[in-house]
């Protein structure tokens, strides 16, 4: 079978580890890569081979690819999406899907309308350690309680990058609809409300740089998620992930206490080390299961880029897929909505 020649839109972090990931995958080439600078960014060896653009309708209308790979700012992806599938592409997007809802809504119509594949940058959904965590969390009985965060304390160059992505979503909707989407795997309820509250800690931002959010779901279950970037930031307690339960509780373990993880290292944002499972009748004793052996970001990044192969080569069914990174990104912009009116919000 021929292999799916890929364009590849942005070459920031996630973009580089997407595009070298093509790279490992028998199945893909690289032909072509894209952003506004590219003429400053010096490619690894592996993507030597790759035609360079500035333009992105021009790369999508010279190179005509099988696959685009979008990895620019998240105002940017819903137009290059519709773009790529209305040109015949099948197309992976990071998360979030587009800018806001109705956007999102129009670019998982066009993949039904043109048959193409869409696959969004849920990058947990191809971890082993959080899949174990949700089958884990659906055992724990009805309702259920979730305890979420992820706050980075970034300086430097991590930080410049908060900033430009903050010229599209705060922090608690760009990194939010990951552990949203988590929440809505382990229960199935529909959500029904949210209430949210932000805080702007510098100057040097038009938004929020942290929020909070409190999600409901109609059976009963509730949860909270919070996120924060900058410099201020504390680097205590910044990664939280429990699940509570009639029937116990299961969370993640991450070594942060020992001082050799910094929560602006982009592995330690999928990292466990370790998933405990308390079950609440004390019949089994607190199950601690070892996950030191799980894959490190690239390898995340490739499995993410398998799974778009395999949509595409067996005819795989997306369309769960595409309407739960719509209902993640509509609860999380519910969120800022709240924040700015000052009320809870239904969903």
């Amino acid at each position: 079978m021929a292999k799916k020649r890929v364009l590849v839109v942005g070459l920031g972090n996630m973009g580089m580890s997407h595009a070298l990931a093509y790279t490992r995958i028998p199945g893909f080439e690289v032909v072509g890569v894209c952003e506004r600078h590219i003429d400053k960014r010096k490619l690894p060896d592996a993507l030597k081979g790759a035609k360079k653009f500035s333009n992105f309708e021009t790369a999508l209308a010279e190179l005509k690819p099988d696959v685009v790979s979008i990895n620019t700012l998240p105002d940017t992806h819903a137009d290059f999406a519709i773009k790529a599938m209305e040109a015949g592409a099948h197309v992976f997007v990071e998360k979030p899907l587009a800018d806001t809802v109705a956007n999102a809504e129009k670019v998982v119509e066009t993949a039904k309308r043109t048959k193409r594949k869409l696959v969004i940058g849920y990058i947990l959904r191809h971890h082993p350690s959080w899949v174990k965590f949700i089958e884990i969390a659906r055992k724990l009985g009805t309702p259920l309680v979730f305890r979420m965060n992820l706050n980075q304390q970034s300086n430097g160059e991590t930080w410049e990058w908060h900033k430009r992505l903050m010229d599209s979503f705060p922090p608690i909707v760009d990194c939010g609809v990951h552990y949203v989407d988590i929440m809505c795997q382990m229960t199935k309820a529909k959500p029904t409300k949210v209430h949210a509250i932000g805080a702007r800690l510098t100057n040097e931002v038009a938004k929020q740089n942290y929020g909070m959010l409190q999600v409901s779901f109609a059976d009963g279950s509730v949860g909270w998620y919070e996120a924060g970037w900058g410099p201020m930031m504390s680097e205590t307690a910044f990664f939280v992930k429990d699940v509570i339960g009639p029937k116990g509780s299961v969370s993640i373990v991450m070594a942060e206490t020992a001082g050799n993880v910094k929560s602006d290292d982009i592995n330690a944002h999928t990292k466990t080390n370790q998933i405990l499972w308390h079950h609440a009748d004390m019949a089994k004793p607190d199950e601690r299961i070892d996950m030191t052996d799980e894959p490190d970001h690239d390898a995340l990044c490739e499995r993410e880029q398998r799974y778009l192969l395999k949509a595409i080569e067996e005819e795989i069914d997306l369309t769960d897929h595409m309407n739960d990174g719509v209902k993640s990104l509509k609860i999380v912009v519910a969120a800022d909505r709240s924040i700015h009116e000052g009320q809870v919000v239904a969903l």
